[in-house]
């Protein structure tokens, strides 16, 4: 496969996933922001911090207000994370391998744009919550579609690929950001308050109703555990990190039993650490400390694969 084909089918997955996760952050930030009224302004902020953004941010806007996050995050082209800016991106990386995904996938990218470029030319939502369950279901359709209609061959693992190494980084940086903000303080320890703000970071990450199937109680160890370590959840760091592995063995062609390049040692080294890890030595070392050198490892693997299947190389002639 061409790199550029390849480079293109990656970062259409990525930004398709990045708008997803956006899209459900700010919508469980609004259910949130109407249970806890008093400490609504508050609640806006993490959002930005937890996409990376805030010198951005703060360079175009005043206060994290509601208003001005929401916009941030969800229509401003100025931001190259928001809604609008990634899903423009996503298209423009789909109009040019148009011969190698499906020509319905290709439909529902473009469509999926338009949805969002239309709603942010009427300046103000109708209904939040309604738009941004659209954007959901529209970036699981453009996931449903590629798994049905594309051959499981190098476009598709490549896709796959982007997809998982930017979930695991999504689910990080929620968690990262969301876990200090929601210790308990001594009077809201097992109170009603406490497991709302719980069950508000589950559902940053879709994963409130499959975290109390397998757990009764909201416990906030338990929480980042599942986050983190379950080995069947979707959007965990760990199951994420393994899929990723899987899509890079099946395009190298290698079996587990060693590495073939820098991205496969990687990567396979941080699924080790995630398969053996333990949640009480990863507390007692420091969340945050883990989380921000798990971000470091991805930003790595993301570097090596840009030099392993898309960079240029120089071409050598032989005397």
């Amino acid at each position: 496969m061409l790199s550029r084909t390849a480079d293109a089918v990656y970062w259409l997955a990525r930004y398709v996933e990045r708008a997803e996760n956006v899209a459900r952050f700010v919508d469980v930030n609004f259910t949130l922001a109407l249970d806890l009224p008093d400490e609504s302004a508050a609640q806006w902020k993490p959002m930005v911090l937890t996409t990376g953004d805030e010198s951005e941010f703060t360079d175009r806007y005043d206060e994290f207000t509601e208003q001005n996050v929401v916009r941030f995050l969800t229509f401003d082209r100025e931001n190259p994370n928001s809604i609008l800016s990634c899903l423009w991106q996503a298209r423009e990386n789909a109009r040019t391998v148009r011969d190698t995904i499906s020509s319905e996938l290709w439909e529902q990218v473009n469509h999926f744009y338009l949805l969002v470029k239309n709603a942010s030319k009427r300046g103000q939502l109708d209904s939040q919550h309604e738009f941004f369950a659209s954007v959901k279901q529209a970036c699981h359709l453009c996931t449903g579609i590629a798994d049905s209609t594309m051959s499981h061959g190098e476009a598709w693992q490549f896709a796959r690929l982007g997809r998982t190494l930017e979930r695991a980084d999504k689910t990080a940086r929620i968690l990262d950001v969301k876990y200090f903000m929601l210790l308990p303080k001594s009077d809201h320890v097992g109170s009603p308050y406490d497991a709302l703000l719980w069950s508000a970071l589950l559902k940053s990450a879709s994963a409130f109703e499959m975290y109390r199937k397998r757990f009764r109680a909201i416990h906030p160890d338990r929480v980042v555990e599942f986050l983190m370590l379950d080995p069947h959840f979707s959007r965990s760091m760990r199951f994420s990190v393994k899929g990723a592995e899987r899509s890079l063995r099946l395009i190298t062609g290698s079996d587990d039993s060693g590495y073939a390049n820098p991205v496969e040692r990687k990567l396979g080294q941080l699924r080790s650490e995630l398969d053996y890890a333990d949640i009480g030595e990863i507390l007692d070392g420091g969340l945050h400390e883990y989380l921000d050198d798990f971000q470091g490892k991805l930003n790595e693997i993301g570097g090596a694969v840009y030099e392993s299947f898309f960079a240029l190389k120089p071409v050598t002639s032989s005397s």
